[in-house]
């Protein structure tokens, strides 16, 4: 990867350079799009990068750096409930392993860094999800609806059973209509919400 152009200007292109850390502009751009998964926050590709940020300034200094002492002395050296005389114990013994402690901190980066190294570098954008948005609260209302007609059907049985109402087939609807009050016209909510509104 070369040195030009938007890279002199992104931190996190800098630091994957000076690493080596191979592919993880393409493991950072997938978890924030959720490509193939959950999205992943900002903050939380912050703290795998810099995790990865110290492990790789670990095994260059001839460390062995398991993943589980990488998340502990990351955490040590970062968290705000650490005591400074554990911090500096830590800071110490990293040291002594031949790591640049001032150095690999000065390479961690934020959240804004990520963000910025994914829009501006990589030319990355989070996908369109309002489609998803509305299915999922379509079928949240129909979850509701069928829960709501289970219901239902189980307190009238029970009605009937102790003879508090009278032995007949019942069966049970349960809709969701939504008036428009500018024209009056009725629909479906599901219907309603999947056509994006009255069409008056």
């Amino acid at each position: 990867m070369t040195t030009s152009g938007p890279q002199r200007n992104s931190k996190v292109a800098r630091v994957i350079d000076e690493y080596d850390l191979v592919g993880m502009g393409e493991r950072l751009e997938a978890s924030w799009t959720g490509d193939g998964g959950e999205r992943t926050s900002l903050r939380d590709l912050a703290d795998e990068f810099n995790r990865s940020v110290l492990e790789s300034a670990i095994t260059d200094s001839g460390g062995t750096a398991l993943s589980s002492d990488v998340e502990t002395t990351y955490d040590v050296l970062t968290g705000d409930d650490v005591s400074e005389a554990d911090r500096m114990r830590k800071r110490r013994e990293l040291e002594q392993d031949g790591v640049d402690v001032d150095r690999v901190r000065d390479d961690f980066v934020t959240h804004q860094a990520i963000h910025t190294y994914l829009t501006k570098y990589r030319d990355a954008e989070l996908p369109d999800r309002s489609a998803d948005r509305v299915q999922r609260k379509i079928e949240t209302l129909e979850r509701l609806q069928g829960r709501t007609s289970v219901v239902a059907e189980s307190t009238i049985e029970g009605l009937v059973n102790s003879e508090d109402l009278t032995d007949r087939e019942y069966e049970v609807f349960v809709d969701i209509q939504v008036v428009c009050s500018e024209c009056g016209t009725g629909y479906a909510v599901g219907e309603l919400i999947r056509q994006g509104g009255c069409d008056c």
